[in-house]
């Protein structure tokens, strides 16, 4: 047992007590259940139990307890937050950390197991992060205008599916998928011609870079009165956002080969096109990536923001202004979900496409 983890059951196991002896006079039955296995659980520091109680030690069952405390406190946070529903809430968060450990430092070099982890500790920390705001915004009775809770947001997206439906198609959809693709694109064509002329590099990137250092809410209202309110202004501002990004991280993937690769090409005669076919593009895909990841964010971010400025009477942007102003804090916070979702959704696909097509990279190679 490793020291975190004899200090994690120790907390654990101090917290589960407290609840026992504060939950007689303040909880439900079903919360002192989960004290009660809370402090099993968490009384692992003695060899002479763990013998006895061999079953305890699994991981699966740390996991299982923590879940189990975790919804007595949600059902207990009706009646106030006690001392006892905090202790629970602390020890149950415990035990949920402890079993990831121990899973992670059992099975890491199992067969299959890794993207197990790598999709389960991310979901893990986001369920707790998700409890404990729902446990802080019930159980100390924040307003609901300052900061709804996650059941309330949820709530939201359920009944509001529709609305958040029509918002997310013409703002991704329309106004983010088209400028993205059109900035990104261009920006890798004009890169491609810079790096064969020394004249334009040295032109051309001081004007990207004035063209990149624009502010949103400036560039914004002018693109509404070139292109008009629909989603072709907003596509506009993200083609702004992405190009710049795009074609810096491409011209320096360009010159990412060594000079002796490139000499070894000039010993083959190879041209120009077969040079950057074989040699420079597979260089470059890292740096190529790595700007589309980070304007696959940039370019919702330029799309909401640009909608404040004039759109039709749909879209992220356009609903997260008027419904501030009708205090539907619950609304906004689902149209916020709905964009960090696709936010993450095109982030977690670009990164899988480049583990696909840059496998050869030594960040992913295993050994």
């Amino acid at each position: 047992m490793t020291g975190l983890q004899k200090l994690l059951n120790a907390a654990a196991a101090l917290c589960g007590l407290y609840a026992l002896v504060d939950g007689f006079t303040a909880l439900s039955p079903a919360l002192l259940l989960a004290a009660g296995l809370v402090v099993v659980c968490g009384m692992r520091l003695s060899p002479v139990l763990a013998a006895a109680l061999p079953v305890v030690i699994c991981p699966q069952l740390d996991l299982v307890i923590s879940l189990i405390a975790a919804g007595a406190v949600l059902a207990a946070l009706q009646d106030g937050m006690a001392g006892a529903v905090w202790a629970i809430a602390i020890a149950a968060w415990l035990h949920g950390w402890l079993a990831v450990e121990k899973t992670m430092a059992d099975d890491a070099d199992a067969t299959g197991f890794n993207w197990v982890v790598s999709l389960g500790v991310p979901l893990f920390f986001g369920f707790w992060l998700l409890f404990f705001w729902e446990a802080l915004t019930i159980g100390l009775g924040i307003p609901t205008v300052l900061l709804p809770p996650p059941s309330m947001i949820g709530a939201r997206l359920v009944t509001s599916t529709a609305i958040l439906m029509a918002d997310f198609q013409q703002t991704f959809l329309k106004a983010v998928l088209a400028g993205y693709t059109i900035g990104c694109g261009s920006a890798f064509v004009i890169a491609i011609l810079v790096d064969r002329s020394n004249f334009l590099r040295r032109g051309f990137l001081p004007i990207g870079n004035f063209i990149s250092a624009l502010p949103i809410i400036g560039v914004a209202p002018i693109m509404v009165m070139w292109f008009g309110f629909d989603w072709q202004s907003k596509a506009a501002v993200v083609v702004i956002m992405t190009f710049f990004p795009m074609m810096v991280n491409t011209l320096s993937g360009l010159s990412a080969a060594s000079a002796m690769e490139r000499d070894l090409f000039d010993t083959y005669a190879a041209g120009y096109w077969q040079t950057l076919f074989k040699l420079q593009l597979p260089a470059a895909m890292p740096f190529i990536f790595n700007a589309l990841k980070i304007n696959s964010t940039l370019a919702l971010i330029g799309a909401i923001v640009a909608e404040f400025f004039g759109t039709p009477i749909v879209g992220i942007g356009f609903r997260i202004s008027t419904e501030v102003g009708r205090m539907n804090l619950d609304m906004v916070w689902a149209e916020i979900a709905v964009a960090a979702l696709a936010g993450s959704a095109s982030y977690g696909a670009l990164s899988l496409l480049e583990r696909r097509i840059t496998f050869w990279h030594p960040s992913y190679r295993t050994k």
